[in-house]
């Protein structure tokens, strides 16, 4: 029979696991969500993609380079999801202005619109770190 620190031990890791198995659930649910179609037929990863590969040609070095900088305080397992999200997102603007390349101003823009309000924080303090002006971009980041 099970008993003590056995039983106590047994328990501990049963409530662990059934905890990460909720955790790994919940973000893959959202995945699966993000690629669920909507009423155009495309779902949002699908739509991310396209303003991606529609803007790829518009990209120079200097963005890039903005934008990796950027994306720096976002822990690296997310990183790469971030800076996707935030690609596709300046994509959809450039192409909404009609856009001939991306500049620093679509660039954060995008950064804005793309990142949820509770990491604005993070990009003021970041932007003030780099010494770029947030005065204009004050209306979209209240």
């Amino acid at each position: 029979m099970l008993n003590g620190w056995f039983l106590v031990f047994i328990l501990f890791w049963v409530v662990v696991l059934v905890g990460l198995f909720a955790i790994g659930g919940f973000f893959m649910f959202r995945k699966f969500l993000k690629s669920m179609p909507k009423d155009d037929g495309k779902s949002t990863l699908d739509w991310q993609d396209y303003y991606v590969q529609k803007t790829l040609h518009m990209w120079q070095p200097e963005e890039k380079a903005l934008l990796n900088e950027l994306v720096s305080p976002v822990p690296d397992l997310f990183r790469d999801v971030a800076k996707q999200k935030i690609a596709g997102k300046i994509g959809e603007l450039a192409l909404e202005e009609r856009a001939k390349k991306i500049n620093m101003d679509l660039i954060i823009r995008g950064y804005i619109q793309a990142s949820p309000k509770r990491d604005h924080k993070f990009l003021r303090k970041k932007l003030n770190q780099m010494q770029i002006d947030i005065s204009p971009y004050e209306d979209i980041l209240e």
